[in-house]
């Protein structure tokens, strides 16, 4: 039996073949769509079984190709850029191509363990996973939302595991290609190694210039959460997957920078002598973000524990020295 792992090539699908293979799992189908060609690089150091493209994929599924061959589909493809504002291609990526999915994994008995996305609750002050509480910003947040209203409706059809993972703000390793929709400990790497000096929005939202909060959490985390519900298929339904605690982004670029230092056997800094020494600085908050912005998340993963997940969350103190610590590595500082 076969795993299949869409978006294989991007940021946390990659991160899940290569813990499958730390498993010593090698079946996998990798499926992507490689037009941006440089994301080859996040499977250059995995074993798989083959590639297929997504459309590829989709359609020789839907053929019975792979009939009584697959065992678990880990669904991570999507169009993740949250600022697209072409709904077309968001909800044909997003939308349709899982709805199709899902039918298959209905009728041919297949789990189905998906990634959803804490932008389903938009503005909302409560992260918990139950309707009320869902309203997008965004048309990214939309196409994951429906979907996951679309899994809720057809949830007792179901003759395998059905699991929707709502991450929250993700960091780690193997997201070089994101660009803009990189994670901010990502950017304020490259910032401060380039610069001497980070970038943090002012305030927006009611929070001050750098208080913005954010449930960051570890893309291993994101990964351990994929294993836990693999193992365990009899667990099916929506879960958020974040820390439960909300951080800032100054605690993600003090993190970030003493990271750094510490790599140099220079001392750590505090936030005020970061902005003392101008290393913290601030920048006018983007138009284009205004009103479309989570300036607040925080998981509520009550849901999570219920279905037996026990494990701890790196706090952005305990996963950023450590994800910054492998980017240094790969610059060869």
């Amino acid at each position: 039996m076969y795993y299949v792992v869409t978006g294989a090539a991007g940021f946390i699908g990659s991160n899940l073949v290569k813990a499958l293979n730390e498993r010593g799992v090698t079946d996998i189908l990798a499926v992507d769509d490689l037009s941006d060609g440089a994301k080859f690089a996040n499977l250059a150091d995995c074993e798989i079984a083959d590639y297929f493209d997504k459309e590829e994929f989709l359609a020789r599924l839907e053929e019975g190709d792979f009939d009584g061959q697959l065992g678990t589909i880990l669904h991570q493809g999507a169009c993740a850029v949250t600022t697209e504002p072409d709904g077309r291609i968001m909800m044909e990526n997003n939308y349709r191509y899982s709805r199709r999915l899902l039918d298959y994994c209905i009728a041919e008995e297949v789990h189905l363990i998906y990634a959803s996305s804490a932008a389903v609750y938009g503005g909302s002050r409560e992260f918990r996973e139950a309707r009320e509480h869902e309203a997008p910003l965004n048309v990214y947040g939309y196409s994951k939302l429906l979907f996951d209203q679309l899994v809720r409706r057809r949830y007792e059809e179901r003759t395998a595991q059905i699991a929707g993972l709502r991450y929250f703000n993700v960091y780690g390793e193997r997201e070089q290609h994101k660009g803009r929709m990189a994670s901010v400990a990502y950017h304020f790497f490259n910032q401060y190694r380039g610069t001497g000096h980070v970038r943090l929005f002012t305030g927006s939202g009611g929070y001050g210039d750098g208080e913005q909060r954010r449930d960051f959490v570890s893309v291993e985390d994101c990964v351990k959460v994929n294993l836990y519900f693999l193992d365990h298929p009899d667990r099916s339904g929506i879960y958020n997957v974040g820390t439960g605690a909300a951080q800032t982004f100054h605690d993600v670029a003090v993190a970030t920078v003493n990271a750094c230092r510490k790599a140099r056997a220079e001392s750590p800094l505090t936030l005020t002598a970061m902005r003392e020494r101008g290393i913290i600085q601030y920048i006018p908050f983007p138009e284009d973000l205004r009103g479309r912005y989570q300036s607040c998340t925080q998981a509520d993963i009550s849901a999570l524990r219920a279905a037996g997940y026990a494990a701890p969350f790196l706090t952005v103190e305990q996963g950023v020295p450590r994800y910054i610590q492998k980017l240094l590595q790969k610059a060869g500082a």
